[in-house]
Parts: structure tokens; sequence; C-alpha cells
């Protein structure tokens, strides 16, 4: 899972920083040699198909470099650094790889234009090209890292339809939603505090984040010790995905049973709910604009998942959720029996789901 991360943040930095040294090119040189026509009677030339062929080998090497970089401060550093110092470390590094590079590659410009180029020891100093190409790459990473942001704010995807005005006006779609919540909150946060119990569902959530990629969710929102995850059902009936999810963050939980044990002195335990069903998605607010689901669903699944504790079971799922998905083939479904819903007036068939095999 780790290394498909990398792979797909290596292959979107190296994308981004190729097109980008292409379009430093573009500006620099596009129509130059006209330009500077108008002041000399000479035929002037730019190798500038070279220089497009430098750019590209340039954002391959920086791509790589800059995804390395920002995976290794990801994993080892996040949490350990506050997000300024983080910044100012990875901003020296990123000098000090530019300076590098750029050295390296001045070195083979010269062989094949056949150009004296001022690329000794300290060269950079008052190099003008070389401040105009950290200007850029200043920049550059700064639009990158925003990207990033927001595509981690909004989720996967969501910040792209939003730039598109996909839901500036309300928009049905079929969603599946899960509702998750932590089992005795209260008296878990009464015996912590409210300080330890925070870092204690910071921990929570971000084993949470750890599994859902591999099962194609994206988190609608948190509310407390509460998690709200969604799914096209495209994806989330695809392979079982949102109910292994579940498990998956269950099985996460207990591979790092030791560490909660040793540190809140308290192991997680989560329940859930699912249910399916068209719902509204709209962009709500202008300040601290986000995404907004509207409809019975979200409140169906969020009254499916307050049965767990009535019914002793961890996961609760709707009738119309499961006559629809490929749960039968490696969970044992029991029916709880037709349920009345707060707020709903048809009764619903409740299942309680295990991982025992039929």
């Amino acid at each position: 899972m780790r290394l498909k991360k990398f792979i797909i943040s290596l292959l979107q930095s190296i994308i981004f920083w190729t097109l980008a040294f292409f379009l430093f090119i573009f500006l620099k040189y596009n129509g130059l040699e006209k330009e500077l026509e108008v002041y000399t009677d000479e035929t002037l030339y730019l190798p500038v198909s070279e220089f497009y062929q430098f750019a590209l080998i340039l954002g391959f090497t920086i791509g790589i470099f800059y995804a390395i970089i920002e995976f290794l401060f990801d994993k080892f550093f996040r949490e350990k650094l506050v997000l300024g110092v983080n910044i100012i470390i990875k901003s020296l590094i990123y000098f000090i790889l530019i300076i590098i590079v750029l050295s390296v590659f001045s070195v083979f410009i010269e062989e094949q234009i056949d150009i004296d180029l001022p690329n000794d020891r300290g060269w950079w100093h008052n190099d003008p090209f070389f401040w105009n190409t950290i200007l850029y790459f200043i920049v550059s990473s700064i639009i990158f890292s925003l990207i990033k942001i927001s595509n981690d704010k909004f989720g996967p995807g969501v910040f792209l339809n939003m730039l598109l005005g996909k839901y500036k006006k309300p928009k049905e779609e079929e969603r599946i939603l899960m509702f998750v919540d932590l089992k005795d909150s209260t008296k878990i946060a009464e015996h912590l505090g409210h300080e330890a119990y925070s870092r204690f569902i910071q921990d929570c959530f971000s084993d949470l984040n750890s599994v859902l990629r591999a099962y194609e969710a994206d988190i609608y929102q948190y509310v407390g010790d509460e998690a709200v995850i969604s799914w096209n059902t495209k994806k989330g009936f695809r392979k079982n995905n949102c109910v292994n999810l579940f498990f998956a963050f269950l099985d996460k939980l207990n591979s790092r049973q030791k560490y909660y044990l040793q540190r809140y002195n308290y192991e997680p335990k989560f329940k859930a709910g699912l249910h399916c069903g068209k719902l509204m998605i709209a962009e709500v607010g202008t300040i601290k604009k986000e995404l907004a689901y509207h409809g019975d669903v979200i409140n169906t699944a969020s009254r499916i998942q307050g049965l767990c504790n009535k019914f002793n079971s961890e996961l609760l799922v709707s009738q119309p959720l499961l006559d629809r998905s490929l749960i039968a083939l490696k969970y044992k479904a029991l029916l709880i029996g037709d349920t009345e819903l707060k707020g709903r007036e048809e009764k619903l068939k409740i299942y309680s789901v295990t991982r025992e095999i039929t």
C-alpha cells in the first residue's frame, strides 16, 4: 500500500515538473530569436529544440528527487516537525538540489551546443539564469503544494470537480455511506482527559486514513469521534470495498494494539453502519467552502450505526446495500429484523455482518 502510494506520488511529481520546465523553456525562449534580431543584422540561432530535450530530462530528474524527499519527510518527520520547520528544511534541500542539478546539466549542455557556460565553483552567486530558475521553481513548488493540500483537504478528485464547477448546482448521485464511530467514547474521554483523548482520536483516524486508498474510499467529514466515509456505487461495491474497508481498519487497529495500550491504556473499538441510495451533492458556503450531502441516505446510515450497541454488532448494513453487494460471498450476514428508524415511516431490514464464513 505504501509502495503504491509512493509510485502514484512519483508519477504525479514527474509529470508536473516535466510540464513545468517545458513551460519555463517556452516562456523564456519562444520567439526570442526574432525579438533579438531587431537589434542586430546578424541571423541568430538558439537551439530551442535541444533546450526542450534538457527540460524533459531536468523535469524527470527533479520530479524523482522531489517525490523521494516528500515521501521521506512525510514518513519520518511529519509528526515530529511543525509545518514551518518542515518547509524551511525542505526548501534548503531543494535549493542545494537545484544547484547540483543545474551544475551537472550545464556541463552536458556545453557539449551539446558547443558554448562555454559559466559553471565554475560558485557560478550561481551572480548568475541571473540561476536566480530566475530558482524563482520559477519556488512558484511552481508552491502551486504543486497547494494542489496537494487541496487534494488532501477535499479528497482525491474532489478538488478538480470543484474547479470545474461540477457541484456548483446541486447534483443527484448514488452513493454508499458508512458512519464509523468509536465505542465507549464517553468513558474513554472521561478517563483520558480532553488533551490525551484528542491525541487518541488523531491516532485512530490516522490509522483509518492509512487504509482508505486501498479501498477507493473518500472521507466525507469528521464529526467528533465519528468519521463519515463515502464511495460512488461502482467503487464501493467493487471487490466488496465498502465492507472490506471496515475490517481492514479493525485489523490495522489490532496490529497497533500494543501502541494504544502503552500510550493510552485503551484499545480502540469501532462500530459502523452502511447504507446506499440517491442523494444530492452541492457546494455550500463562500468561507470554508465544502461539498455537502443532502438526503435521507445520510440520516438512515447514521441511524443504522446508532443501532450497533443495541444489537451488539460491529457492523450493520441495510437490505438495499446487502442486495447489491457481494457480502454473502465472503461474510456472514445475519438478519436483525424489520427495524424502525427515527425519521423514517417505513421499516428497514437490517443485517449484522461478521467475518464468519457461511
